[in-house]
Formats: C-alpha cells, structure tokens, sequence
C-alpha cells in the first residue's frame, strides 16, 4: 500500500474511517519503528506513532501525489521525530532505560544455571545485549546522522526515497551515512573490546 490507488486516497480524503485504519493497519509498524529508533524510547515511539496518523488524517489532502504515499508519510514520521527530539532536549527528559525493558531480569538468569545450558538462549540473549548496544549507538549519533542510518540501514529505504523525505541532495545523504557509520563502528568496536578485556 506505498503507492496508494487513486480510489483509496479518495476514501482517505473523504474521511472514510474504515479506510484510515487500513492505512494504520499497513503502516503502524514501519511508522513506530522508525520513531523508536530515532528517539529510543518505546513509549516515546508509541505517543509519536499516534501522533503521525493523527497530523495525516488532519492533513491527508495536502498529499499531492509528486512522490510515493510511503515517502510522504516517513517524512512526516521524521518531522514528528525530529520535533520530539528538540521537546525532549528542552525537558532534560531523554531516559533511554527502556532500551532494555524485554532484557530486565535476564541477565542473572542464563548465568545462574549450573552449566552452560542450552546455546539457543545465550544467542537470544546476545543478539538482544547487540541490539541495546546498535540502538544506544544510533541515539548517541547526532539528529543528522541518526535520521539518515535510521531510514536506509534500519528501515531499508533507498537513497533516492531518503533524499524525497529529507529534502536533502543526494550527496549530502550519503556524506551523512557515511560519517554516521564510521561513528557507529568506532563505537561498537570499543565496546567489543572492553568486553573482551
């Protein structure tokens, strides 16, 4: 549903309830994850992801169709976002613990076994510690880079669509990217090798 019919964005323009939570429905996710990583805060991502269908079923008839419904929408996911950022700097209020809200609990129990148990549970419970690790990288990236590693290495967008949410030239896209990978490199490299101090 990126590219909406013509018939649909006429029902969404025509307040059609029904087709406003389809719309929801084909989106929530990839709307709630781009604000969660952007901002690191699940009920951050969840009052923000609210937000964005509330501003495009208040604005739906400013879509013009000149790029994809999908491009259209993760900018205004990104702006929201972006507004948040600047909310939250004001407010002090940028707690990042529920990062590891799902791990709470976990990290005495795999090593309080006798044994080494089973190694399924210590893969989930790595790959769970990497992604606490990716994510506190990515929010300690400036606004700028965040956004652009958000929309292409986490989201998959191409450089093209993150040019037509950004309004940024392309060049600018993938200087950004490049610094913002280089930072989260460095980062995780010092973690892995304190960890194995």
């Amino acid at each position: 549903m990126s590219d909406l019919e013509p018939s649909f964005l006429r029902r969404l323009k025509d307040r059609d309830e029904r087709a406003f939570r389809e719309l929801i429905e084909a989106h929530r996710d990839r709307v709630y994850n781009i604000s969660f990583r952007m901002l690191g805060s699940r009920a951050e991502a969840e009052d923000v992801a609210q937000e964005v269908f509330i501003a495009v079923f208040k604005t739906i008839e400013t879509f013009r169709g000149d790029s994809k419904f999908s491009t259209w929408l993760y900018r205004v996911a990104v702006n929201h976002c972006k507004n948040r950022i600047k909310y939250l700097a004001r407010r002090h209020d940028r707690d990042r613990d529920e990062l590891d809200e799902t791990t709470n609990g976990q990290h005495g129990a795999v090593g309080a076994i006798g044994g080494p148990g089973p190694r399924a549970p210590d893969h989930a419970l790595e790959a769970q510690q990497m992604e606490t690790l990716i994510q506190e990288a990515i929010a300690e990236l400036d606004e700028e880079q965040r956004i652009v590693v958000v929309l292409r290495d986490v989201e998959d967008l191409s450089i093209e669509e993150i040019c037509k949410i950004t309004d940024l030239p392309d060049g600018t896209v993938k200087s950004r990217l490049h610094r913002a990978r280089l930072v989260l490199r460095k980062k995780l490299q010092r973690h892995v090798g304190e960890s194995n101090e």
